[in-house]
């Protein structure tokens, strides 16, 4: 039994020294390619930003067609912080307590490029600005852009948000 104990100290002394523990780097994704596709669905904006933010990356992109199409963006802020673009023909409050909290809060609105958005937080620090659009697919969708990274990012974020066309109220 000694013998076995210290054969597997011996091994995970060994493993600790030998070990590579240099974190993954994030792998950047072509968000613009997975939009264009998307877009060509017709079924949403499928919104995006212009241009990322210097020293953001897309994490991650994805489309769900169907009877409940979805449009997923995901980035990192230069900071680490995340960000997130959720757009879908659920409602406002849907998108909110799917993508922020359960039980998320709704704040005070605010202006961001001339439009009214609506506000959410929850007690883990999460921020979302979100509001309904009028699309060119089935009708109305709603828009949520929500985080970990400072309120202020977020919102400048939304404000570069296109869907091959301006946003329409």
């Amino acid at each position: 039994m000694l013998v076995t104990v210290l054969a597997v100290l011996a091994f995970a002394a060994f493993r600790a020294v030998t070990r590579d523990n240099e974190p993954t780097p994030v792998r950047a994704v072509d968000y613009v390619a997975v939009a264009r596709m998307a877009r060509a669905d017709k079924q949403l904006l499928v919104v995006t930003p212009e241009k990322l933010p210097t020293g953001w990356s897309a994490t991650s992109a994805t489309y769900t067609r169907g009877a409940a199409p979805a449009w997923h963006l995901g980035m990192l802020t230069n900071d680490g912080k995340y960000v997130g673009v959720e757009e879908s023909q659920s409602t406002v409050q849907d998108l909110a307590r799917e993508h922020v909290d359960v039980d998320a809060q709704r704040g005070k609105d605010v202006t961001i490029a001339g439009q009214t958005w609506q506000t959410w937080t929850d007690t883990g620090g999460d921020y979302a600005v979100a509001r309904s659009l009028r699309s060119g697919g089935t009708g109305a969708e709603s828009l949520l852009v929500v985080g970990t990274a400072p309120d202020q990012e977020i919102r400048d974020l939304a404000a570069t948000l296109t869907g091959g066309r301006r946003l329409a109220g």
